[in-house]
């Protein structure tokens, strides 16, 4: 490379890294007291990274500001053990096409046929054998209620564990008990920052409304869009986006997808995928579906994997099956997965998880139903090591702090493919306990009634 065009190089950086600090744009003559370039080669730098897509602008003339165009990022995966989801041959190819080196994969746009094409009730995501296996497994004892009766039913356990896991997809660090304390009491754990605290208090205010207005959510431009606006809450630099589509490109970190840069397109598939989300009949393939398109527009500014995931649970909630709450799922395999969306307009991967995903909440509520399956391996393998520490905290009548601390030093003695999920169980065990079932821990009840008081007045 030459000495002229490292220097170019050199400016425009300078450029984008000057306007990264500045989300609410700057002006041309803002940007020269910055970076100190001569006005008309500024000009010519600022045109360049036009042409690229790496800044946009509003305004005209001497009102014009320049933005860097955002992206949407793709949380860097958390390094957990993955191969616990089977995959199928489809879904195995998939991933390995998504893992090589970025400069391996061939970029790639928008591609409007992929919403286009899919007919609802002709075309389908999922097979008649998967749906029939996903409607056995969502079955609860208030199929025949009104609508959302099995998720108020069990309001509060679905706000914490839905808020912990759709926010942990996210690379949030609150723990799940450091979850329930913040949900149940507005106790704000120490040593985190207060963007993690607003993502999982936006998740309780969105779940909350999909639940309690179940006979009126749908597929609609009032849901999504409110929904949006509750998950965004307080997160976007611009207070404005929250509900309103993207008016601007964005691209996504770590892959070569960009989405749909131009409002009225985005407009336009925002509506049909609305109009095809409400047409399909099968509560799962609707799932499923919005799990697929509504990532794959990217029709927010930030937040559409979030407002999938939560949008997932409404043909969920209208027909009183088990909820989706992402249970156990791998933050790698679910990113792969969508990556398998973005870049190839393959969903084998990605349904790979759903069905798995579904299986693991489905478990989760099964205790409201008459079946139970097959006892889970994993907690069958630490059984023991499990009703030593929480028969500990019980007998020590010890506070959410003491607990996690005992709790996550025992973690450390584990595999280290074991220990988050270990701690994941432990947590949920303690706070699935009652009077009614706390005998198995062979504590007095004087001393469970002791440490109940501890733990709920903190």
């Amino acid at each position: 490379m030459s000495s002229s065009q490292r220097l170019i190089n050199q400016e425009l950086k300078s450029i984008e890294s000057t306007l990264s600090h500045f989300k609410q744009g700057l002006s041309i003559e803002e940007i020269r007291a910055q970076v100190n370039i001569e006005l008309r080669t500024l000009q010519r730098r600022l045109e360049k990274l036009q042409e690229q897509g790496r800044i946009r602008t509003s305004g005209q003339g001497r009102s014009t500001l320049y933005y860097l165009v955002q992206e949407t990022p793709i949380i860097a995966p958390i390094a957990v053990n993955d191969d616990i989801i089977p995959l199928s041959a489809e879904g195995q190819d998939i991933k390995a096409i998504v893992s090589q080196p970025i400069g391996k994969r061939h970029p790639v746009g928008y591609n409007i046929d992929f919403l286009h094409s899919y007919r609802p009730n002709i075309d389908s995501y999922l097979t008649p054998s998967e749906k029939k296996k996903l409607a056995a497994l969502g079955k609860t004892v208030s199929l025949n209620q009104p609508a959302g009766t099995y998720a108020k039913e069990i309001l509060q356990r679905l706000l914490i564990d839905l808020s912990w896991n759709s926010s942990r997809l996210e690379g949030n660090t609150y723990s799940l008990l450091d979850t329930q304390r913040l949900i149940s009491q507005g106790h704000v754990a120490d040593n985190k920052s207060a963007a993690e605290a607003q993502m999982i208090l936006n998740h309780k205010d969105a779940i909350e409304f999909i639940v309690q207005d179940a006979e009126e959510i749908g597929f609609n431009r009032y849901t999504l869009t409110n929904l949006h606006a509750l998950l965004s809450n307080n997160l976007l630099p611009d207070p404005a986006a929250s509900g309103r589509l993207r008016s601007f490109g964005v691209g996504i970190t770590h892959s070569v997808f960009t989405p749909l840069g131009i409002p009225q397109q985005i407009e336009e598939m925002f509506e049909l995928l609305l109009q095809k989300a409400e047409q399909i009949e099968d509560p799962f393939e609707q799932t499923f579906f919005v799990m697929v398109q509504l990532p794959y527009l990217q029709p927010f500014d930030d937040v559409n994997k979030r407002v999938s995931r939560l949008a997932a649970n409404i043909p969920l909630n209208r027909r009183n099956l088990s909820p989706l709450t992402f249970v156990d799922v791998p933050n790698d395999i679910y990113i792969q997965g969508i990556m398998g969306i973005y870049e190839l307009n393959r969903v084998e991967l990605f349904k790979d998880v759903f069905i798995w995903a579904y299986e693991r909440s489905a478990q989760r509520y099964a205790a409201l139903r008459q079946s139970l399956g097959e006892p889970d391996p994993f907690r069958l393998k630490y059984r023991d090591i499990m009703r030593e520490i929480i028969t500990e905290i019980i007998s020590n009548a010890m506070s959410h702090s003491e607990a996690m601390n005992v709790i996550a030093y025992k973690a450390n003695t584990l595999p280290a493919g074991d220990q988050s999920k270990f701690i994941e169980i432990v947590e949920t065990e303690l706070l699935s306990l009652h009077e009614g079932n706390f005998a198995r821990y062979r504590v007095r009840p004087s001393a469970f009634k002791e440490w109940k008081k501890v733990w709920e007045t903190q």
